[in-house]
């Protein structure tokens, strides 16, 4: 018969295998793994000199590599279904930290959007004062291979923020009438972007 004590170790034990299996299986790229990978998002003249965030073995986000240009790579996330990095302008920064910050807080996009729109209007948070580019990366799980940091197949869009800009200021549609074509989001708003999202690659 089991006394409580040892009911207490058993639980203890079991919970502490189920930890370190659940840790096993999220491997953490190493850092410049990662730093590989996650250039992949910048034009390729800009990616020796980026500055790039990663994740270290905690999964917190932190400064895999300072860089000395004016742009700033965000690696893939190993917990997260799916490969995805960014790059985008230092100018971005103060938005996309908020974001991430409301993120963790565990806000909705519709809340961060919210969120975001007021403290601008407020001019508690900075957006740029000139047309600043986001690139975004990505392919499935299975065209990336996480320990030699290459990627196959990927799929880029584009998004250049305009805050407040509007169809009528620009003369984009607000919906794509073709593959590729440039059109504008949340217009009027802090948030508002030219989106250009290139036909997705073949499969093979």
């Amino acid at each position: 018969m089991c006394t409580k004590p040892m009911i207490n170790f058993i639980l203890t034990s079991v919970f502490s295998l189920v930890l370190v299996s659940s840790q096993a299986q999220t491997a953490f790229p190493s850092i410049a793994t990662q730093i590989k990978a996650g250039v992949l998002a910048a034009p390729s003249d800009k990616r020796s000199a980026a500055t790039v965030y990663g994740y270290n073995e905690k999964g917190e986000l932190i400064t895999l590599r300072k860089g000395t240009n004016e742009i700033i790579c965000l690696a893939d996330n190993p917990t997260k279904k799916g490969f995805s990095v960014a790059a985008y302008h230092r100018d971005l920064e103060p938005f996309m930290a908020r974001g991430r910050e409301l993120q963790k807080q565990g806000k909705t996009s519709q809340e961060i959007f919210d969120t975001r729109e007021s403290e601008v209007k407020a001019k508690k948070l900075a957006m740029p004062k000139q047309p600043t580019t986001l690139f975004v990366f990505t392919a499935p799980d299975e065209n990336h291979n996480t320990q030699a940091g290459e990627v196959k197949n990927g799929f880029f869009r584009y998004v250049v923020y305009t805050p407040y800009a509007t169809a009528e200021t620009t003369g984009l549609p607000l919906k794509p009438e073709a593959p590729g074509m440039p059109w504008i989001m949340h217009p009027g708003t802090h948030g508002a972007h030219i989106m250009i999202t290139p036909p997705a690659p073949d499969k093979k």
